[in-house]
């Protein structure tokens, strides 16, 4: 099914801003965040956190991550290897090397303060349409279509009718976003974040809770009496057995480590040769391991 370009006649962008703000301000969740004290390097380093990973997981590595590197300068002079291992087990690590990135650049050339222009912020390294967009919107109150997964859940319930958006974002879902933005630089930046709460706690995948949610009465897919999804099979994330869980038990090993750790070590980890071999050659063509002589690894230095 393809996804319309602009808004049904169930729904519209002025019907769906003022209930969902309302919802959002009595019932957002207290993130440390979205707290005023968080700042802009704060908002930075949750949505770094925060792709593919769920708030619970998340919470204790961001107060702890804050509280060792409360400006992009003083991570900026760690090695980043000392981002990986504080990265704990939030997962996807490269994450953690691309926050570092991204926090030495900031210090190069933005005199240590993330910078508030979305072209600027978009030219840091690691830093993608989504993540300028929420930090522009977020930490400095701009209007910009912020689409992640939850947002675009939303729309596709509400305004294209149907279960689930495509499993990749779609330049009709971004015309759509766009069509449905506040004019009101304030308001479009509280739609983005209300509309990204309502997904995380309201139109869930899974077991909605319409009846909790501000816009039934005009969402599409109700109307339309929640027909089944129809597209291409959603991706599922499987994790036993991968070469991700590999990667993940040989950085796991590496992180609790204050030396170089000799191969025999890593070998202990993972029973089948080939595939330990494959993950321990990916996380160093990532950049996320560091081989030195003598069959010794360790987190990267520079």
């Amino acid at each position: 099914m393809t996804a319309p370009t602009k808004p049904t006649q169930n729904a519209s962008g002025e019907t769906l801003h003022t209930p969902v703000i309302a919802w959002f301000d009595e019932h957002a969740r207290d993130l440390p965040w979205r707290r005023p004290d968080a700042g802009p390097w704060g908002v930075m380093v949750s949505e770094f956190m925060l792709q593919q990973t769920p708030v619970n997981r998340v919470l204790p590595v961001y107060e702890q991550w804050l509280a060792r590197w409360p400006r992009p300068a003083d991570l900026a002079k760690e090695a980043p290897g000392e981002a990986v291992r504080a990265w704990g087990r939030l997962g996807y690590p490269r994450r953690a090397l691309r926050l570092h990135g991204a926090a030495v650049a900031i210090t190069e050339r933005h005199g240590g303060d993330v910078p508030a222009e979305h072209a600027q912020l978009l030219a840091l390294p690691g830093i993608g349409e989504y993540t300028a967009a929420a930090v522009a919107s977020f930490a400095y109150g701009q209007r910009h279509a912020v689409l992640d997964t939850n947002v675009r859940r939303v729309f596709a319930r509400a305004v294209t009718g149907v279960q689930y958006p495509p499993n990749a974002t779609t330049a009709a879902e971004r015309k759509l976003a766009r069509a449905l933005l506040p004019e009101n630089e304030h308001t479009a930046s509280r739609w983005a974040a209300a509309s990204m709460e309502l997904g995380a706690l309201v139109c869930t995948a899974k077991n909605e809770a319409c009846h909790r949610c501000p816009i039934a009465s005009q969402c599409a897919w109700q109307l339309a009496g929640k027909p089944e999804h129809q597209g291409p099979p959603r991706r599922g994330q499987t994790y036993a057995g991968t070469d991700r869980q590999v990667r993940g038990k040989l950085l796991a090993v590496l992180r609790e480590a204050v030396a170089p750790v000799p191969q025999a070590a890593l070998d202990r980890v993972w029973g089948e040769p080939v595939q330990r071999a494959r993950a321990l050659d990916g996380l160093v063509a990532d950049g996320l391991v560091e081989p030195l002589p003598g069959a010794l690894y360790r987190l990267p230095l520079t």
